[in-house]
């Protein structure tokens, strides 16, 4: 795969509500964009690579969301899959300039 380093915008900052997430598509990745309680955004791919739920609909705790099918816990600042279980989904940088929040891809 290659990086591009295409920042491209997404959201805006009053489409996201605290500790629930927002699916958006880019070309053919979906990410999924989270408000955290202590208001940093974060952006991870948002299918989880157990069996492929959708993160951007899982419960966000902390700096965690929990996948919807089978609750495993994913690191949202570093996308790790949090023991036992293992795996990890791709992280994306994520800069808010005048409320529009744009992914870099």
């Amino acid at each position: 795969m290659t990086l591009t380093n295409e920042k491209v915008r997404v959201a805006h900052i009053s489409d996201l509500e605290p500790l629930i997430g927002k699916k958006v598509i880019v070309g053919d990745t979906q990410i999924g964009l989270f408000l955290t309680e202590e208001g940093n955004i974060r952006a991870i791919n948002n299918v989880c690579p157990h069996k492929q739920g959708p993160l951007s609909e899982g419960t966000v705790s902390g700096d965690y969301v929990y996948c919807p099918l089978h609750d495993q816990k994913i690191d949202l600042s570093t996308g790790q899959v949090q023991e036992p279980d293992e795996g990890c989904v791709a992280t994306y940088p994520v800069e808010v300039v005048d409320g529009d929040i744009y992914v870099c891809l």
